[in-house]
């Protein structure tokens, strides 16, 4: 093995249910439901393990539920692995980078938590007070075309680039009119597909930066440490270590481009050759699967059955 990165899912992910079997096997997983009930004040377990998916795909609900569920899946990894594997970068997508920074000490348990939340509240917040956002997913059309068309299309409104997930895949961002006739460009652009998403804001635009201002402000209040080993942060791609370089970040993040596609390129160009993506689902590792070489390994921990999979594989 060369180097290990661990990853971690954001928004999309979730689904009822998740988490529950880590819960159930993994003191170590419990009691990370066990805090995130406590320190947040609501019952984030139930909402995980029993939905129902109209409450679980709330945003003010989402965040918590799936960092809640991929440090349960760290943490029930670390329990059985003796600690023993240790990643050289973490990085997440999104609402994931908050698991990562976690995974990497910038922010503890009771941190990271009430952190995660206020970020929820105030894009909920920010959804609600701005004009109606929308984002699409597009699928088989180069950057430069579908930036051509987002030029045109923000003639009828704000219209960007969310995220840079692979390749063939981008996600934009913005006022619903003004994604709407991107939309319409776009596909007659010649793209595979555009993929409208049941979201409820236009996350990672400017009408989140009202978000992000007010964020900043939170972030005085809590405890933020220098990071153990470098996490690779969505704005910019960068290996990111001091405390102060994540408290600029983190409330940019809100408003800014997600670029994971060049992040894992960074990381594959450091030498890294294994990623284990924890939490629910495997978005990421089809994600990774159209980025990376084909001898690079993806792993997934999600449940009891994954996470030995994932170490039977790895101490191969």
């Amino acid at each position: 093995m060369n180097k290990i990165a661990f990853i971690f899912p954001g928004q999309g992910a979730q689904s009822t249910g998740m988490g529950l079997d880590l819960f159930e096997n993994f003191a170590s997983a419990k009691n990370v439901f066990s805090k995130a009930d406590m320190v947040l004040k609501k019952n984030v377990s139930k909402m995980c393990f029993e939905g129902p998916d109209e409450v679980l795909k709330l945003t003010t609900n989402t965040q918590s539920c799936l960092l809640a569920v991929s440090i349960a899946a760290l943490e029930a990894f670390k329990e059985v692995s003796g600690g023993k594997i240790k990643a050289d970068y973490a990085l997440g997508h999104s609402l994931g980078e908050y698991s990562a920074m976690y995974a990497s000490g910038v922010m503890d348990l009771d941190n990271i938590l009430l952190a995660i939340q206020k970020r929820a509240d105030l894009m909920q917040e920010a959804c609600e007070s701005s004009k109606a956002g929308a984002m699409s997913a597009i699928l088989g059309l180069s950057e430069e075309k579908i930036k051509e068309c987002i030029k045109q299309a923000s003639s009828k409104g704000l219209v960007s680039i969310a995220n840079y997930n692979e390749p063939n895949q981008i996600v934009i961002t913005g006022e619903k009119d003004a994604v709407d006739y991107a939309n319409d460009l776009i596909k007659e652009a010649g793209a595979k597909r555009v993929v409208p998403l049941a979201v409820s804001g236009g996350f990672h635009s400017e009408l989140m930066r009202s978000a992000g201002e007010k964020f900043k402000d939170f972030l005085t209040t809590l405890k933020i440490n220098n990071a153990n080993i470098p996490v690779v942060t969505n704005v910019d791609s960068e290996l990111t270590l001091n405390a102060e370089d994540f408290i600029k970040k983190m409330p940019e993040q809100i408003y800014s481009s997600v670029y994971w596609m060049q992040s894992i390129k960074k990381l594959l160009e450091l030498g890294v050759d294994t990623f284990v993506e924890f939490g629910n689902g495997k978005v990421l590792s089809g994600l990774n699967r159209k980025i990376c070489p084909p001898d690079v390994k993806t792993y997934n921990v999600s449940d009891a059955a994954s996470l030995r999979l994932t170490l039977e594989a790895l101490s191969a």
